[in-house]
């Protein structure tokens, strides 16, 4: 089972590959298509099940919300240059996910994006021009220890890393973390996260 995200322009043709998914072998969603929002989410959901690789299509600049939510058999994943944001929950509940590779163009990752994504075991973000990271985005990633993150990151949203015990002590209170607007330049992101992880990197 593969899942296809390509851009808003083939809405029409992505909607016959995902109603004939279960013959066809392939979901196609397309680049910031909520589909939660739908009819038949449920439905669509089970078919999220049987995927098992992600194929990015044509210039998508954002992976959307929930395009790969709950896709529990997908264990590599390789986004492309030119991808610059991750909509909320786009990975959440991709339990059996060990390795994503992120691409250099790459600025937000939205809330819950990668939650419950409990295979994951390192993020290397150092390469990326990542300025915000969202709420919520590595909750219950109980595997996760390792982490290196870029000079560009501004802002760290309030409980990035809870339950994340292997990269996070219990003794760091992720819940406190910063949670600043980015149209205020002059608000540079200070957290005790954050000091930990640029100090595992640099050591």
């Amino acid at each position: 089972m593969t899942l296809r995200l390509v851009t808003k322009a083939w809405k029409r043709v992505a909607d016959a590959f995902i109603d004939e998914g279960v013959e066809s072998g392939e979901i196609m969603v397309h680049d910031g298509y909520d589909i939660s929002s739908i009819g038949g989410w449920k439905y669509r959901r089970e078919r999220r099940k049987l995927a098992t690789r992600v194929i990015f299509l044509l210039n998508i600049t954002k992976v959307g919300q929930h395009e790969c939510h709950w896709a529990v058999n997908l264990f590599v994943v390789d986004i492309p240059e030119g991808v610059q944001r991750f909509g909320h929950l786009a990975f959440r509940g991709c339990s059996s996910l060990t390795t994503i590779s992120f691409p250099t163009t790459l600025t937000f990752i939205g809330g819950y994006a990668f939650c419950d994504c409990s295979s994951l075991d390192n993020v290397d973000l150092l390469h990326t021009n990542l300025q915000k990271i969202g709420g919520d985005v590595f909750w219950d990633c109980s595997e996760l220890k390792s982490m290196t993150i870029p000079d560009s990151l501004q802002t760290l949203g309030c409980k990035v890393f809870t339950n994340c015990f292997k990269l996070v002590p219990s003794s760091i209170d992720v819940s406190e973390d910063n949670d600043v607007d980015l149209l205020s330049p002059e608000v540079v992101l200070i957290s005790e996260v954050v000091t930990r992880l640029r100090s595992l990197q640099n050591s």
